[in-house]
């Protein structure tokens, strides 16, 4: 009896050395497979319409998705939402907004530089004066070395790129917010210097047209 007794535990002894001696890169047993390896998936795949609907009302009976990011979500990299509203509530706050960056390095000036040139020059100018080869075309193009904008608060100057102003369109799909911030401070480069901005002038035609 004893020697079946040893004999079996030879066998399993072996049994455990050989199987030990696979793979070393493979994790064995996993217990959630699922959790362990992500399922492909293509993401600009056709869905089932079966089994996916991108209608909410439908969620209770298939599974809803839309591609959309979630509300909130920041990509790797980008700056924090800006969460004025477009209105004159919003336009009018937007003075106590800072602006995150700290000062520029000589290479991130001549990018925010070329970033201006490329949005904002056909209309303000290379000098901000207002003077850019379109200006004519489109009228009351703000000359950016005025006072009124010397003095305006950079988040009120961020407000009016984010969503518009007057004649200007929103640069919000052209200029990530790091960009926006860029470009003002590139802004206050062309602007003439002694003139403080600690007391934001705001722009009363501008919340004027503000809803």
């Amino acid at each position: 009896m004893k020697q079946l007794t040893y004999i079996a535990l030879a066998f399993i002894t072996t049994s455990l050395f050989i199987s030990s001696c696979g793979d070393k890169r493979s994790p064995g047993k996993i217990y959630m497979p699922d959790m362990t390896y992500s399922r492909a998936y293509e993401a600009y795949a056709e869905l089932d319409s079966n089994v996916f609907t991108s209608n909410r009302d439908d969620a209770g009976h298939k599974i809803f998705y839309n591609s959309s990011p979630v509300a909130g979500t920041v990509k790797q990299g980008e700056m924090f939402a800006y969460t004025g509203t477009n209105d004159s509530a919003g336009y009018k706050a937007s003075a106590a907004v800072k602006n995150p960056l700290g000062p520029l390095s000589t290479a991130e000036m001549a990018e925010a530089g070329r970033i201006y040139n490329i949005n904002c020059g056909v209309c303000h100018g290379e000098k901000g004066t207002g003077n850019g080869p379109v200006a004519s075309k489109i009228g009351a193009v703000a000359n950016l070395t005025l006072p009124l904008y010397v003095t305006m608060a950079d988040g009120t100057m961020f407000h009016s790129i984010t969503y518009g102003l007057r004649n200007m369109g929103s640069y919000a799909s052209q200029l990530d917010r790091k960009q926006r911030w860029m470009v003002i401070q590139y802004i206050r480069s062309l602007q003439p210097k002694g003139t403080t901005a600690a007391a934001p002038a705001m722009d009363s035609a501008a919340v004027a047209t503000k809803k």
